[in-house]
């Protein structure tokens, strides 16, 4: 499993404050540690970065591959600061991911620049029209997107797609078609497609107690389901890897010994896949 690090993002506070000072102590610790913690690439993530956003992105890039010998994801809306980043990128370490094409207009010309310059690109299955509604609308999106990739000269084998994770507060139903999508992702091509999502965004708006679980056991889920790669804490997917025999025993309808753990991964494996209501106080019902 490729895991993405997903620390560097202008959302937290320390990490904002590094790039609006241009500050490379901060922004180059945390690339190291989440090398050091076992990503495969570092997540640049500036924000729409409106006005300066092409030189804050080129910052980034050459900060992290300054000390740390691994791709970069080029995470922003702004178009003109991910071919910015691209040029300044250091490819010796492996190719760029660009985050993210989509099914609106305005996004497809990240393909044209995934050609340009030979790097993967994630495609986002949603577009202009809404959130899709299950996976086979998520499939339907990714099939569009792999065609236009093709028509603009992009290597599908550059291609990931990411089946959008929503809040699983607010949208409960989506976390088991996001791992039905990623098994009909796998059966759109052979070989299969590269398939990624952005792992933490199922644990937002619940209690910081819960987040690390719902992380970890929606992400061997997904593992099961043939992902590939996710935006991700990667001292929590090693804690994940660690916890896998056991979920995959009681995904399996086995029991293990220890009763406390059986009782939280029976519990949030209900709550993924939709089989209790989804409750902030679910592991003490």
């Amino acid at each position: 499993m490729l895991i993405i690090g997903e620390k560097l993002s202008i959302i937290a506070k320390r990490v904002r404050e590094a790039m609006m000072k241009k500050d490379k102590g901060p922004i180059q610790e945390i690339a190291t540690r989440q090398w050091k913690e076992g990503s495969g690439i570092i997540d640049a993530n500036i924000g729409p970065a409106e006005d300066g956003g092409e030189e804050l992105m080129q910052w980034m890039v050459t900060s992290i591959q300054e000390v740390v010998p691994l791709p970069v994801c080029l995470d922003t809306t702004n178009f003109k600061a991910i071919e910015a980043g691209l040029k300044v990128h250091n490819n010796q370490w492996g190719k760029p991911l660009v985050n993210s094409t989509s099914n609106d207009p305005e996004r497809f010309p990240i393909l044209e620049l995934g050609a340009k310059y030979d790097c993967n690109v994630i495609g986002l299955t949603v577009g202009k029209g809404g959130l899709p509604a299950d996976a086979e609308e998520r499939a339907a999106i990714a099939a569009e997107i792999m065609g236009r990739a093709m028509e603009y000269g992009l290597s599908l084998d550059n291609l990931y797609l990411d089946p959008l994770v929503l809040q699983i507060a607010t949208s409960q139903d989506h976390a088991r078609h996001v791992i039905d999508a990623i098994k009909m992702f796998r059966e759109m091509n052979d070989p299969p497609m590269k398939t990624v999502v952005g792992l933490s965004n199922i644990s937002n708006g619940c209690p910081k107690t819960l987040r690390p679980i719902l992380n970890k056991y929606f992400y061997i889920m997904l593992a099961e389901a043939g992902l590939t790669s996710a935006i991700a804490d990667a001292h929590e997917m090693a804690e994940a890897e660690q916890e896998k025999a056991l979920v995959t025993e009681v995904l399996a309808g086995r029991q293990i010994a220890d009763a406390a753990k059986m009782a939280e991964i029976s519990k949030t494996i209900d709550v993924i896949m939709g089989r209790t209501l989804y409750a902030h106080s679910y592991l003490e019902m």
